[in-house]
């Protein structure tokens, strides 16, 4: 419709028997999908498209009524911005690289990977599919790094067939032409060409460094993926000795890593300790002496206040060490057991034999070695004493981490550079944040970095880091010069392609090349998915023109629990590549919680798989229950919600059936099959019909505006309240008129009257079926088909504007719907009090009306008598002032002087 007087053209459908909402997906999805009601047409500029950076889920076997929450709220938007006209480009992706892909195939299949082995063709996995039991790895069958890959694409290809029939049955609009796989041939291309040019301009560098690390994934962690758990641990006091024996004691929750020790450190303030600074100790039990210094970071509270610096027990640990130029001496091998060779700064013969001990044990095993050997010495001071320290884990894992010396690729993202911190948190300031008030997690996150962004991995399953090394003639690769390929190459796998100027038979030979053979971070692919689904860079006019009309995007929907990771890696990687915003705008969904207020995690076994809502209650149920959520915070698994979401569907079906099926009789009073009608505003004439067409305009502003700002429960309210407004008054006071019925003196309707009450149920239902399609897609489609048979879906019709209402109205009180509702209300409250049946004639009655409803209530007082059944005279007396609790005047409408006629017969049973 658009901003005019010009009517509403319906073509009316066959009404069905009975109506419901089973059955709707089935229906619609079909439909929807054959006739591409969701396709990004492409046949606009950029300021028509609305493109929307869709979260690609992780492809680990299950979803959970969490994703069903969050990805409903980015549907509602996307639906109501193709209502606006503009073309939505909405594409689904699949994060189907990563730990728990390969965490899942494992167990899935029974495999693990042996590098050394080469790729078998013809390879049977032991299983397919374990139950949910977990294969121990000793009972894993070994198979080649490609062997796996292909199991990893196998299933993931199958779990991804399971989403998509999710995705469909709860109605998302996706356009399913749109798409990608993480670990698909133009993602990793992506990813690699990306990297290459961080590489070039020097944002991408390796090192070799200290660095978190995963002992039972083993691989690297990076600072975004850490978490901080409580964990049980002892304090250990034990003494370091001055060369004339006197102690100093220490207390440390890691007495194995006393080998490592390379200082003492206390706080430069910490009068115990002021006039030792620059002295030396000997460790007990190995005899290595080390030096007493002074650094801010020592805690003079914690413990004894002096701590020794072992590298590396911590992050603290790296601290100093870089700081203080500390020795490094790393006991801790990559599988977490101590190493295998008894250090060289260790030349006491006893320590060394205690070493030797040691050697290949877990931490656990020698830290029992460790401590009974102090007390065996007399160096510990007491028994342990339990304690529970913070300590960082992978978020994946259930392990504490430790830290080990490796060669890593990192990614400059300002934790290292303060002009590139500024930047990126003037990009923050730049980005609109919904709700507002999550702005300041992205703040104190990148205020908060101490280091760049890790991106290498030692997995199996992701892009590839497109690199070589050149082998020198003693077998050692020459890692400060990386061998890369052209840029049209891409992508590549540097374990079986070959870089140019080499062959195959040189790989890992001396004089010949090696492959680099970490993989890149799952966030480091994932971080570039607006540049994935816009085809940015790719070949060819049509992904240029399709990039130019989509990016950067518009919305970028996701959790607040990734902002620091997905969030801010994708503002850092456009900032670096595009100079410019990934997307203007960010929504944020909060958790969903379990009946207990605990939020819903795989992990914890409280999760709800959503085909059972669904299936349940109708996908539209489900929809109004997310819906009704507000972004940025967290919501509870209510059934009793999603009742009610139900209830309204149903509530639409049947009050827009009961009012196209009025006037649809021809002379025989059969009814039409089909019919024609122009649905006119100027032909509304009635007060009452002309007050519900001022407050449809005042709900349509409301709901657009609630909805432009991201607020989509707060438009969900305003046009449900009003509704239940419009189904409980408006459809009770004005049916009789609509209907043409004749008053209680016999008095027919004009009819002018009963149009213009026909035309306001179809002009306000038409609304009501655009208004409620972002929200209950199903049913509105159901009910277009009904309206508009041949015109399309409800989902590319035009959002309802409010100055064609407005227009229509001018003049008219919106409050008068309310009044006549109050007064009905009070009438049937009489019969309802009598025990009497809604029937039951008035034969006369008074309402008692405030001042500000005297006019709402005299310019409907016909159609408040028909529906309340008055007889005999409806008089109006105007109401005195009552005073309510909070002192102002309670304007309220009551009914006095009344008298009811006999109850009409009850109809004999049959």
């Amino acid at each position: 419709m658009s901003e005019n007087t010009d009517s509403i053209h319906a073509n009316l459908t066959a009404l069905p028997d009975h109506v419901g909402v089973d059955g709707l997906e089935d229906k619609w999805c079909k439909q929807w999908e054959d006739s591409g009601t969701y396709r990004f047409r492409h046949t606009t500029e950029r300021s028509g498209v609305y493109s929307i950076d869709t979260p690609p889920p992780t492809v680990s076997g299950h979803l959970h009524v969490g994703h069903v929450f969050s990805y409903t709220h980015t549907d509602v938007m996307a639906r109501f911005k193709r209502m606006q006209g503009f073309d939505v480009f909405y594409p689904m992706g699949w994060d189907d690289n990563g730990l728990p892909t390969e965490r899942r195939v494992q167990n899935y299949y029974g495999v693990r990977v042996d590098t050394s082995l080469k790729y078998d063709p013809d390879f049977k996995p032991p299983f397919e599919g374990t139950e949910g039991k977990k294969v121990e790895a000793r009972d894993q069958v070994p198979v080649s790094r490609q062997n796996f890959i292909e199991l990893c694409e196998r299933l993931t290809g199958e779990d991804e067939k399971l989403f998509e029939a999710l995705w469909k049955s709860l109605g998302l609009s996706v356009d399913w032409t749109q798409t990608y796989h993480t670990i698909g041939e133009h993602p990793r291309r992506v990813a690699q060409k990306a990297f290459l040019r961080n590489l070039s301009r020097g944002e991408a560098y390796q090192q070799e460094a200290p660095g978190l690390w995963d002992v039972t994934f083993q691989t690297a962690v990076a600072q975004a993926e850490l978490e901080s758990r409580e964990y049980p641990g002892f304090y250990h006091k034990m003494a370091f000795r001055f060369a004339d024996g006197t102690p100093l004691y220490i207390e440390t929750t890691r007495p194995e890593l006393l080998a490592a020790c390379g200082a003492l450190i206390a706080h430069p303030d910490d009068e115990r300790y002021k006039e030792h600074f620059g002295e030396k100790v000997y460790s007990p039990l190995f005899h290595v002496e080390v030096p007493i210094l002074a650094h801010p970071a020592a805690e003079m509270e914690k413990g004894a206040g002096i701590a020794m610096c072992c590298t590396f027990g911590d992050i603290t640990d790296v601290q100093w060490w870089r700081e203080l130029h500390l020795p490094t001496r790393s006991i801790i091998q990559r599988n977490g057991r101590i190493i295998m060779d008894v250090p060289d700064w260790i030349t006491d013969e006893a320590g060394r034999a205690l070493f030797e001990e040691t050697e290949g044990k877990t931490v656990f095993t020698a830290r029992k070695i460790i401590v009974d050997a102090l007390r065996e010495a007399g160096d510990l001071d007491g028994e342990p004493t339990p304690t529970k320290r913070m300590t960082n884990f992978y978020e994946k894992g259930d392990k504490p981490l430790e830290i080990v010396t490796s060669r890593q690729w990192y990614l400059r993202n300002g934790g290292t550079d303060a002009a590139l911190n500024a930047q990126l948190i003037k990009r923050g300031e730049e980005l609109n944040f919904h709700p507002d008030f999550m702005r300041v997690r992205y703040d104190n996150w990148v205020h908060g970095l101490n280091g760049d962004w890790l991106i290498s991995r030692q997995r199996f399953f992701g892009v590839p880091f497109p690199l070589w090394y050149q082998v020198d003639g003693q077998g050692n690769a020459d890692f400060t010069r990386p061998i890369t390929p052209k840029e049209e190459q891409l992508p590549i796998d540097p374990t079986t392609d070959v870089p140019e100027g080499f062959d195959e038979s040189q790989r890992d030979q001396p004089g010949g090349f090696t492959a680099e053979r970490d993989i890149m971070d799952t966030w480091a692919t994932s971080s570039l998915t607006p540049q994935i689904v816009t085809r940015w860079g790719e070949p060819g006019e049509e992904n240029e023109a399709l990039h130019k009309a989509t990016f950067p995007m518009d919305l970028r929907p996701q959790g607040q629990d990734i902002i620091r990771t997905w969030l801010f890696s994708s503002v850092a990687r456009a900032h670096l590549e595009n100079g410019c915003l990934p997307w203007s705008h960010t929504a944020l969904s909060g958790w969903i919680l379990d009946p207990d207020h605990k939020k819903m995690s795989k992990s914890k076994g409280n999760v709800v798989v959503p085909n059972e809502p669904i299936a349940k209650f109708g996908a539209d149920a489900v929809r109004y229950w997310a819906s009704s959520a507000k972004l940025g915070l967290d919501a509870t698994y209510d059934e009793g919600q999603m009742k009610i979401g139900r209830r309204l569907a149903i509530k639409l079906l049947n009050a827009t059936k009961f009012a196209l099926a009025i006037g649809r009789e021809d002379e025989n009073h059969h009814v039409a099959s089909a019919a024609q009608i122009d649905w006119d505003p100027a032909d509304v004439s009635e007060a009452l019909d002309r007050s519900v067409l001022a407050r449809l305009a005042e709900v349509i502003t409301q709901a657009t505006k609630s909805l432009e700002s991201y607020e989509h429960s707060k438009a969900l309210e305003s046009i449900e309240s009003f509704f239940w407004d419009f189904c409980d008054d408006y459809i009770e006071l004005a049916k009789n008129r609509a209907y043409g019925t004749a008053d209680a003196s016999g008095q027919v309707p004009s009819d002018h009257a009963v149009n213009s009450a026909r035309t306001t149920l179809g002009l306000v239902l038409d609304a009501f079926a655009r208004l409620l399609a972002p929200y209950l897609p199903f049913a509105c489609e159901e009910i277009w088909g009904w309206m508009h048979q041949g015109e399309g879906s409800v989902h590319r019709s035009a959002w309802p504007l409010p100055g064609v209402y407005a227009q229509a109205a001018e003049g008219a009180d919106p409050k008068t719907l309310d009044w006549a509702g109050q007064a009905l209300a009070e009438i049937r409250k009489i019969k309802s009090e009598a025990k009497v049946s809604m029937k039951t004639p008035v034969l006369q009655a008074t309402l008692s009306v405030p001042e500000a409803a005297m006019a709402a209530i005299r310019d409907s007082l016909g159609d408040i008598a028909e529906a309340g059944r008055v007889t005999g005279a409806l008089n109006i007396a105007e109401a005195a002032a009552n005073t309510g609790a909070d002192g102002e005047d309670e304007a309220v409408i009551t009914v006095r002087d009344s008298e009811l006629g006999e109850p009409p017969a009850k109809k004999p049973k049959h």
